[in-house]
């Protein structure tokens, strides 16, 4: 490898994080002005995707341990944006539901990540824009790789 190669390896690594500090800090700005954790706003984007959902598919879903949503759904019951509620055909199971104020918040979410696409992304030529996809989708792949071999 040459040492100008090297160069552009490193300067796109360099843009990489410092897209990801930019993306850390726009969350903590969103944790401040909401009041909800990233872990409790992922909850609420999954039961906006998928409706009332039982503990067990939220824990699936976000790829955490019953325990760890347990946690979670505590602190979204205790906000006021989900309640528990027995499942209709298993009463072994709890039924996690969006409240009103939940179902705000999530359409809140959908609308500013909508929003956010457009501001990012929609000046950019559709091919631009796939090449840009495609380029983070094998990036993605490759660090998630390199992850588990480490791990």
């Amino acid at each position: 490898m040459y040492i100008h190669d090297m160069v552009r390896l490193t300067e796109a690594l360099d843009k990489m994080l410092h897209l990801a500090t930019l993306v850390g800090t726009d969350l903590t700005r969103f944790e401040r002005e909401s009041g909800l954790t990233t872990s409790r706003t992922h909850l609420l984007w999954v039961l906006g995707a998928a409706g009332p959902s039982t503990q067990q598919s939220l824990a699936s879903a976000l790829g955490v341990s019953a325990r760890n949503v347990t946690g979670l759904v505590d602190g979204l019951v205790a906000s006021g944006h989900v309640t528990r509620e027995p499942h209709p055909t298993d009463r072994r199971a709890t039924w996690v539901t969006p409240t009103a104020r939940g179902e705000a918040a999530i359409r809140e979410l959908k609308d500013s990540h909508e929003h956010l696409a457009r501001e990012l992304f929609g000046h950019l030529p559709a091919e631009q824009l796939t090449v840009f996809a495609a380029t983070l989708d094998e990036t993605i792949a490759t660090f998630s790789r390199l992850m588990e071999e480490r791990s």
